[in-house]
């Protein structure tokens, strides 16, 4: 599975206003952010994210699902999800259309290969919304893709009529949980998907940790090779590792400052307790925000973000979530 190649987080923030908001489905906030000054925003990619700064001093990447070409507004969906952390009940509840808020410079760590002859887009959930941009970017460009959106009902779903209306909505396949549902084409087949798509066609997949285990585990069955299959968790899945939570040192090199980091405390934590403030966003390893360099020492990786090519490089850490397998940790901080 492929991800972007990390590179360093922006410091760069824009202050944006809500200038539009609808509910969807049965609880996804659908928000267009504009400039506050009235100018063009920075263009952005198919895949990337903004993170939101919201009230309380919380820090949480959304997808853009708005048309790459648009530098007016920013659009993104965000689900009340009963299991937040804060985010996007934080969301709900204060982002109403006029309302004011600080959001950082476009991000994307889940980019398109516009080389690939034929991309098969699958978004569970609200996992559609980064797919909803990959779709404009491929119809722009004139190149082969589909896009599959699967959902419980039809009234959870959101987008529908956004899809329907689509210069490219003939290339949407709708999936509900309850086949009696209309509209909907049954249940996704991500096999049969994969193996009737052109030799060489790359997967994009977003949504529940489950089901897109599921999707990339049916796709490596049908033949693709880990370069062709892309995903972006947005809640973090259960990552085992297989060391216990032991305590190491931390030397951060380039500040000459040197951290014991406890059993019991996040990598993280420690540098923050010695003044050195790391870039974070997600706090699940999903987002690659946090992401250092490893200068010397072995992590043990507990992010849902590097691939296994990644992760054997053992040149980058997730310091959120991510520990140390050596007694000590050498990083270009």
């Amino acid at each position: 599975m492929s991800t972007a190649t990390l590179s360093s987080p922006t410091a760069a923030t824009l202050d944006v206003v809500v200038r539009d908001r609808s509910l969807q489905g049965q609880a996804v906030a659908v928000l267009a952010l504009a400039a506050a000054d009235g100018s063009a925003l920075p263009a952005f990619t198919a895949g990337a994210h903004v993170d939101l700064h919201l009230p309380g001093g919380l820090v949480r990447p959304y997808s853009l699902c708005s048309d790459p070409a648009d530098t007016q507004t920013y659009r993104l969906g965000v689900l009340k999800d009963p299991a937040s952390r804060g985010g996007s009940v934080a969301v709900h509840a204060a982002l109403q259309a006029g309302a004011r808020l600080t959001i950082s410079a476009p991000r994307n760590h889940f980019p398109l290969d516009e080389s690939a002859p034929h991309s098969v887009l699958v978004g569970g959930g609200i996992g559609i919304t980064p797919m909803l941009a990959m779709a404009h970017r491929l119809h722009a460009l004139g190149a082969s893709f589909e896009l599959h959106y699967c959902a419980r009902s039809r009234a959870q779903a959101a987008f529908l009529d956004e899809l329907a209306q689509a210069p490219w909505a003939g290339r949407v396949t709708l999936h509900f949980d309850e086949a009696e549902e209309p509209g909907g084409a049954g249940k996704l087949a991500p096999a049969a998907v994969l193996k009737a798509a052109p030799a060489g066609s790359h997967l994009y997949v977003c949504g529940p940790a489950g089901f897109m285990d599921w999707v990339m585990a049916e796709a490596a069955g049908a033949g693709l090779a880990a370069a062709q299959i892309h995903r972006e968790y947005f809640s973090a899945p259960v990552v085992a590792s297989d060391s216990p939570d032991r305590a190491f040192d931390v030397v951060a090199q380039r500040s000459g400052k040197t951290v014991h980091v406890a059993p019991t405390e996040s990598l993280l934590s420690a540098l923050q307790r010695i003044g050195i403030e790391v870039p974070v966003s997600c706090e699940q390893g999903v987002c690659g925000t946090c992401a250092c360099t490893v200068l010397e020492g072995e992590p043990d990786h507990r992010d849902a973000y590097l691939t296994d090519e990644e992760r054997a490089a053992n040149d980058q850490i997730m310091v959120c979530c991510s520990r140390s397998r050596s007694a000590r940790l050498v990083l270009d901080l």
